[in-house]
């Protein structure tokens, strides 16, 4: 039921205004001055204040903008028996929804109160919706606790505040949006847009008409002006996902964006102007793309002057478990169906598994698992035949006689990189071998 709290000094028109409204189904409580109307406001969740204009301890007009700075989802109709334009003027400034005259506009008050508890309506489902949104890229809520991906996040975190371009690098799967989302919404950009385009995935005519919009008449097709991705994006974030993809005389036109914050449309001949800030990824070796004279060098080092690396799934094998769980129970909620495990032997078949696909492969088949489970649990036989296979060889291998040294070695090789959550670098030192020689034994053993 939705809450109106009247204040006003007069007892009969708040009693008679109670009876009104309480008639259209709202629960209604009272308030005849200022001091009294303030205790209501901190106990109660109201949604529309009625507000005399003058009260025994104050001014209504100025109490309306204390109330809206404390209760900015709260909407507030000033009422006075004495309208004056300086008055209405200073209470919608004050951020009043609407000022009336009683007496004479009584008949507005329900109509004018349904609206105003459309509007609060409103501003609660867009404050909720924001704050699920912050959750959902809070880096906090970023899964895993191996050290790998606790490097990544403290990195995004330092740079987050700072207005600077970031280059996102890792493999595909690996989350490099999600982060990207979350560094949006760590910075002082936050409450303006956060827009994303995959590079790969547009012709390079489209793609620069997609950025930088067209002016009508650019080519055939275009019958209206286009407004681009970076003007949508102007005071916040332009996320472009496969940098490495952009054909040359892009790159030199996002260099020019970048040094200037200025481009020309497509067929336009006026400047267009933009603040923007600039996130990229990528999953290529752009110094290599850049060596190969595919990625311009100038380019590369604009869009690279903080760089975050994101660990694959083979680096931090440790995460694995509570990422399939967070994905059984986001896909069983889903579909409204009560899996609440997965055994331990498809935990250990999911540990070895390469995931060339990372953490977008391992959703994709805990969605396929939960929709195949007949019961409660997630079991090895739900996985895909090919993740199933490689875990019954490693199960032969581990069946295979103790003092057959390749298996042995193989094994012994497997739980080291699990402790080093994929770390090549600390495994070879823990194993007391070189670098070289145990890239050669991954390859031997097909750990790679």
């Amino acid at each position: 039921m939705k809450k109106v709290l009247i204040i006003d000094d007069e007892e009969k028109l708040r009693n008679l205004l109670t009876k009104i409204i309480s008639y259209e189904g709202f629960e209604v409580f009272q308030a005849g001055d200022c001091k009294s109307a303030i205790a209501k406001m901190e106990k109660l969740d109201i949604d529309v204040v009625l507000c005399d204009v003058k009260l025994p301890d104050g001014n209504g007009v100025e109490l309306s903008a204390q109330l809206k700075t404390k209760y900015p989802l709260t909407e507030i109709i000033l009422l006075t028996a004495y309208g004056n334009i300086p008055d209405s003027v200073k209470a919608i400034k004050n951020g009043a929804f609407d000022y009336i005259t009683k007496g004479d506009d009584n008949n507005k008050i329900i109509p004018l109160l349904f609206r105003a508890i459309e509007k609060a309506d409103l501003a609660k489902r867009v404050h909720h919706l924001e704050k699920q949104l912050l959750h959902k890229y809070a880096f906090d809520n970023v899964l895993g606790k191996s050290k790998a991906i606790q490097n990544a996040i403290e990195l995004a975190k330092k740079v987050a505040v700072i207005d600077t371009t970031v280059l996102i690098t890792g493999e595909t799967g690996t989350g490099k949006e999600v982060f990207a989302q979350s560094i949006h919404q760590e910075s002082t950009r936050k409450n303006k847009n956060f827009v994303a385009i995959n590079c790969a995935a547009f012709s390079k005519d489209l793609l620069e008409s997609e950025l930088f919009g067209h002016k009508a008449g650019a080519f055939s097709g275009a019958t209206k002006d286009h407004k681009g991705l970076f003007e949508e994006a102007n005071n916040g974030t332009i996320f472009l996902d496969e940098i490495g993809e952009l054909a040359h005389d892009l790159q030199s036109k996002l260099l020019r964006v970048i040094e200037t914050g200025e481009f020309y449309k497509v067929g336009d001949s006026k400047l267009t102007k933009v603040d923007v800030r600039l996130i990229t990824a990528t999953n290529r070796d752009l110094l290599k793309e850049v060596g190969d004279g595919n990625f311009r060098e100038d380019l590369f080092y604009r869009i690279s002057v903080f760089q975050i690396k994101l660990p694959s799934l083979r680096e931090r094998v440790v995460d694995i478990e509570p990422l399939a769980i967070h994905f059984m129970q986001v896909f069983s909620t889903k579909i409204n169906k009560k899996i609440n495990r997965i055994s331990a032997d498809c935990i250990q078949c999911l540990n070895q598994h390469d995931w060339k696909g990372n953490i977008r492969e391992l959703k994709n088949i805990m969605e396929r698992c939960v929709i195949l489970a007949p019961g409660n649990e997630i079991t090895v036989d739900l996985l895909p035949a090919d993740i199933q296979k490689s875990h019954f060889s490693n199960s032969i291998d581990e069946k295979i006689s103790p003092f057959d040294l390749s298996v042995t070695e193989k094994n012994h090789i497997r739980k080291v990189l699990n402790y080093t959550n994929g770390n090549k670098t600390k495994a070879a030192e823990l194993l007391g071998i070189a670098l070289t020689t145990l890239y050669r034994k991954l390859s031997t053993y097909h750990l790679d």
